[in-house]
This record gives structure tokens, sequence and C-alpha cells, in this order.
């Protein structure tokens, strides 16, 4: 029997996908009743996510493209320009957010905790976003993010 310290996946048109805010997140690996899930993130040119968050640490992997990621340290705010494979680590609690300021889309591979996983997968939309998110879009993400322990500071 293989424990689940190992997990093989294989990229397939089946991946479960899910749409945030205008970001495609496609589920790699979901282990429940574990921390440890993997989501893809695409990243569209001019996109962002707005400063927030959560208790869970996260791990960021950058695929192809270039992103934006702040994040709020003890030392103050830092600006990191993260490239295809750089890793970028958030830690509990760290008030943090990124942006594709590129003119093609970012990928990046999230290492992130039950609640992000459960949030994304529960209020993530089926269908990609015809328009940017509307004030009420934001709004209700931002109501549904709290029920899943994640404070959206800045939309």
């Amino acid at each position: 029997m293989m424990s689940n310290s190992f997990v093989k996946t294989h990229a397939s048109d089946d991946a479960k996908r899910f749409f945030v805010l205008g970001d495609r997140v496609e589920r790699r690996v979901r282990i429940r009743g574990n921390w440890l899930n993997v989501f893809d993130v695409t990243v569209p040119s001019g996109s962002r996510t707005p400063k927030h968050a959560h208790a869970g640490p996260e791990v960021f992997r950058i695929l192809e493209g270039c992103l934006t990621i702040w994040r709020l340290t003890d030392n103050g705010p830092e600006e990191i320009e993260a490239g295809a494979g750089d890793i970028v680590t958030i830690a509990p609690f760290m008030v943090h957010g990124y942006a594709n300021r590129g003119n093609v889309p970012a990928v990046f591979s999230a290492v992130v905790d039950r609640d992000m996983a459960e949030f994304i997968e529960a209020e993530g939309a089926s269908e990609p976003p015809q328009t940017s998110p509307s004030g009420e879009t934001i709004a209700r993400m931002t109501a549904a993010a709290n029920a899943y322990g994640i404070t959206i500071l800045a939309a």
C-alpha cells in the first residue's frame, strides 16, 4: 500500500477547473483530511488578486511568465518579481497579493491549506468570466472568503 507521502498525478484535460476573480485555478492534488493541496493558477495579463491574509501558509512555484508578489513582512512591505522556476513562500497570517503586469499569462503552482482549497472549490465559478469582476462579485467573494478564514483587505 502506498502512503500519502507520494502522489502520482498526470496532466489531463479532466483536471477540475475553477475561475476565481478571473484566474483559472486547476486542482492537481486534493488530499482530504490533510493540509496539502496543489493547484495550478493561470493569471491573465493585467489580472491580480486582492491583498489578503489567512492562517495557512502558501508556497508558489512560478511555471511560466512573471508574477509580481506583494507581501507584508516583519521588515515592512516587499515586492518580488518572480519568474519561471522561482519559489515564493507566504507565512501564516502574512498579508499578501499578486499581479500579472506582463503581456502574457503567468502560471504558478500553489500549495495551499484545506481552508483555501475548500474556498476555491466552493466559490469558484465553473465558467470563465466574460468581463472584469463587478463590485457585487468582489463583495460576494469577500464575504465568502471570510467564512473560510480568509480576510480580504483591499479589493
